[in-house]
């Protein structure tokens, strides 16, 4: 029996044999929706685990898949180049053109999870690098104000910078960014 709660989003030409090997398979469909409805209401309100569209073309829901922070797997029948390059870029987990086959189900949606997990990994990671880099070149900053200002060493600037960090208990980011500050308001 899977866990996983389902926003299943669904054109109005679909027969509902998605919903039923859903169910069948164990997943509990939270919500079935058209295209159309306020998909980013529903999943605050039903908290799905993962959204799965079966629809005829993504193409006039990239904004909507976009947006979704949530495992998103895609059933349609365009196999464009320029769609499925649209879906790469939107994170989708998985697009299954003309492939609605029970057996796959869960298969596919492990597969969505998994590259969903991946890439919120490799996006935090991504972030924290970002931030890294940015409190180096304010360290940096700072440090060349001090040595400028004071006539510290490089490395008499950096060891007061991680002092004052740490005697006021805040990251040395943080700190450059005081001395900067400091350095701004006394121009």
């Amino acid at each position: 029996m899977n866990a996983s709660n389902i926003l299943l989003i669904e054109d109005e030409t679909a027969n509902q044999l998605l919903e039923k090997i859903l169910v069948t398979k164990g997943y509990a469909v939270t919500r079935t929706a058209t295209p159309g409805a306020d998909i980013q209401s529903l999943t605050m309100v039903n908290k799905p685990d993962i959204v799965i569209f079966n629809i005829d073309s993504p193409k006039k829901y990239f904004h909507l898949i976009r947006n979704q922070a949530l495992p998103i797997v895609i059933f349609a029948a365009d196999d464009t180049s320029d769609t499925i390059n649209q879906i790469v870029k939107a994170g989708v987990g998985a697009y299954v053109v003309n492939g609605l086959e029970p057996n796959r189900i869960s298969s596919i949606i492990n597969i969505a999870v998994a590259r969903f997990k991946e890439q919120q990994r490799i996006k935090n990671e991504l972030e924290k690098t970002k931030s890294r880099l940015e409190d180096r070149k304010l360290v940096d900053r700072a440090k060349g104000i001090l040595i400028k200002t004071r006539g510290f060493t490089e490395d008499d600037a950096y060891h007061t910078l991680r002092k004052l960090a740490m005697d006021r208990n805040i990251a040395i980011g943080e700190m450059a960014k005081n001395v900067i500050a400091m350095a701004e308001l006394l121009k």
